[in-house]
């Protein structure tokens, strides 16, 4: 006999700002690299991922011989200023995420907005832990856009 637990809908949303000394070309192409080849976990390993930079292009960790995990698509991305994709992310369970980061010129540099709107059957861990996931990974694009400034 199996037993079902009751399981409920429910939503996050992360938004985050960041200040970066740098262009936003720069910042467009250190989101490019932290998202895809060069993306780190916060312990400091490393956690490349595959982009196909343009429209419906999929996000996707390659773990070789036909095995990985497919995070979404690219929605929208309208270099130097805009990236959206979309999918289920690091969530292997009924969920969809939208995320978006906008890069705006402002002096001295550009201001990065990140917004991760997600629903679904999203677990207590993911909803905590994801904001970690996000500071470290935004911080991360603020280094690679600066050190190569």
């Amino acid at each position: 006999m199996t037993s079902m637990l009751e399981s409920e809908i429910s939503t996050l949303c992360v938004m985050r700002e960041l200040e970066i000394k740098a262009e936003p070309e720069a910042v467009f192409k250190a989101i490019l690299a932290e998202v895809g080849p060069e993306g780190q976990m916060p312990d400091g390993s490393p956690f490349p991922m595959v982009l196909e930079a343009w429209p419906g292009g999929r996000w996707f960790r390659d773990l070789g011989e036909g095995r990985g995990h497919w995070w979404g698509h690219v929605q929208v991305i309208k270099p130097p200023t805009l990236l959206e994709i979309s999918g289920p992310m690091f969530m292997s369970y009924p969920a969809v995420s939208h995320v978006q980061y906008r890069v705006s010129s402002m002096p001295g540099g550009a201001m990065l907005k990140l917004t991760h709107r997600a629903m679904g059957l999203i677990t207590a861990e993911h909803r905590e832990g994801v904001h970690t996931g996000w500071d470290f990974g935004l911080e991360r694009v603020r280094q690679i856009a600066e050190m190569r400034t």
